[in-house]
């Protein structure tokens, strides 16, 4: 008796997906936490080989290819603006054309180009002509590899949960807690070692560690493939992009008509409904939108409130990699008598908070959190965001004190014309702030990733979390321009600005203050869109 009980459930079928042979894909044997380990392998690998060269990029490029600081701090923007905004692309290659699997494969092949080209434009002389430009064209192609990568191995694990069964519905929200997790410690690891490495022993080791970690990410990725669940379009007919660009289409050609909709769609974006009639005024079906395409147009729209409030929040987030990492330069790093710690790996106290907060953010403020509001993730996705925004705030104000105090000792000790001279300040006065910045992360980042997965349709996931990406791109870049015409701004009449080489001569407390300030605005703004917002149905 027990075996003929257990047998439908060892064969029940998971509605909507397939294993990699085309097959009805059990349950039991796809899909859950066994598939999303190997998935998650290669995106710690590929974290670990991003963020040992973002991480460290300001110093290369002030080092060996001795850019100045606003120059350096201005690349690094820029190479970061396009690595986050290169996922639409990827996302829109994966979701109408290749898929997330083989998207995350050919993704994961250029990385290792990449990396590998990288790795050889270190070998070069710094005075041999081809270097830079090799190395330029290395790190860009770093970009669109993260492109193809970063939005789909997420989306990908992701949907190895089923959010219509009671048991995968809570494992898929604490999925983007450990996934955060898992990916974090691997940043760790490049922040406390390669940076020690690139810094003490070589750029080429530095350069070629995460190449030999993404070979073999890559292998573990091919491995769980008799795991993996994948999603049956649910339109074979046009792919997820058509629709929804046909539906503004038709929206905006049928502007005008007084035509009655056929149906009774949601009022939200009502304009939209337009689309509901053929742009020459019939009904006929296939040259009028559907209801469901319509309602998938709006939620894509629903989404631009909640992305541009949080553009600040990425501003802010770009500064842990540029400034933050030229400040601790300037400071005691002494720890032991011949042992100093590498600047850029202060990063990695971003990361240990954020791999000491998750587990207990989901195993004991999530739970607790759960018995008030009866929600499976404990608060909701926009109340998790706007908390991690309050925290960067803080962030940013102690931020700023710090830096004041910095100058204080400058002075104090007559080195404000000596920037190369250590300042007699321990560069652990900076921890508060990058720990606040990993306490801050663990609520807005998972909390924008989980909301850019969840709230838009099914089939365009992939191009969810590159929109969530998208708005580190564009901090990245307004970060930039924000820099530089600061700088423009301050430095009139030979005076040396807020991001003078010698920083000792800038005013990097007076930048921390404006985040601080444009933070509790975005905050405001967030908090009144936050209000009005509808959340996406889910199938019981």
């Amino acid at each position: 008796m027990a075996g003929d009980s257990e047998t439908p459930l060892l064969l029940e079928s998971v509605d909507g997906v397939v294993d990699f042979k085309g097959r009805p894909a059990l349950r039991s044997k796809s899909g859950g936490w066994k598939a999303a380990a190997f998935i998650i392998s290669v995106e710690v690998a590929e974290r670990f080989a991003y963020y040992g060269i973002t991480s460290n990029l300001i110093n290369y490029l002030t080092g060996p290819l001795g850019q100045s600081t606003v120059t350096a701090a201005e690349n690094v923007n820029i190479w970061s603006g396009t690595a986050s905004l290169l996922p639409l692309l990827g996302a829109f290659l994966a979701d109408s054309f290749l898929g997330r699997y083989r998207t995350i494969f050919i993704a994961s092949l250029f990385y290792i180009l990449a990396l590998s080209l990288l790795t050889l434009s270190a070998t070069l002389p710094s005075n041999v002509h081809a270097q830079p430009i090799l190395f330029f064209f290395s790190l860009y192609l770093v970009a669109f590899a993260q492109g193809g990568h970063k939005p789909c191995v997420q989306a990908f694990g992701a949907d190895q949960f089923d959010i219509n069964h009671p048991h995968e519905r809570k494992s898929r929200s604490s999925f983007f807690n450990w996934w955060y997790f898992t990916f974090t410690a691997g940043v760790l690891v490049s922040l406390s070692i390669l940076n020690y490495i690139q810094d003490n022993v070589g750029w080429v080791l530095g350069f070629g560690i995460p190449c030999i970690g993404m070979l073999i990410a890559l292998s573990l990725f091919l491995l769980g493939t008799w795991t993996y669940r994948f999603n049956i379009p649910h339109d074979q007919q046009r792919a997820p992009f058509s629709r929804i660009a046909r539906v503004f289409f038709l929206a905006l050609t049928n502007f005008q008509t007084t035509q009655q909709e056929p149906h009774q769609p949601s009022q939200q974006f009502s304009f939209l409904n337009k689309a509901l009639i053929a742009s020459d005024g019939s009904k006929e079906k296939g040259k009028a939108c559907s209801v469901s395409e319509v309602e998938e147009a709006k939620a894509i729209l629903r989404l631009v409130p909640i992305w541009a409030t949080s553009l600040i929040f990425a501003i802010v987030f770009s500064q842990s990699s540029t400034f933050f990492t030229k400040q601790g330069v300037t400071l005691d790093r002494k720890i032991l008598p011949s042992f100093y710690v590498p600047p850029a790996s202060l990063q990695s106290f971003i990361s240990l908070s954020i791999v000491l907060f998750i587990p207990v953010y989901d195993r004991i403020i999530v739970p607790i959190a759960r018995t008030f509001t009866g929600k499976p993730s404990g608060i909701t996705m926009l109340q998790r965001i706007g908390t991690g925004m309050l925290f960067s705030v803080i962030s940013m104000v102690i931020a700023a004190f710090v830096e004041m105090k910095r100058l204080k000792v400058a002075r104090d000790h007559g080195l404000i014309d000596m920037p190369n001279v250590t300042i007699p300040m321990s560069i652990w006065w900076l921890i508060p702030q990058y720990v606040l910045f990993g306490v801050s992360d663990v609520f807005t980042m998972v909390g924008l990733q989980e909301f850019f997965y969840d709230q838009v349709p099914d089939e365009l996931r992939s191009v969810g979390l590159s929109l969530y990406l998208s708005i580190f791109g564009v901090g990245s870049f307004l970060s930039s321009f924000l820099i530089s015409a600061i700088q423009k701004g301050t430095s009139k009449d030979g005076s040396d600005g807020w991001f003078a080489s010698n920083l000792n001569h800038a005013h990097l407390d007076y930048f921390y203050a404006l985040l601080a300030v444009l933070s509790v605005v975005e905050l405001s703004a967030f908090w009144f869109f936050s209000k009005s917002y509808v959340y996406k149905r889910t199938r019981t």
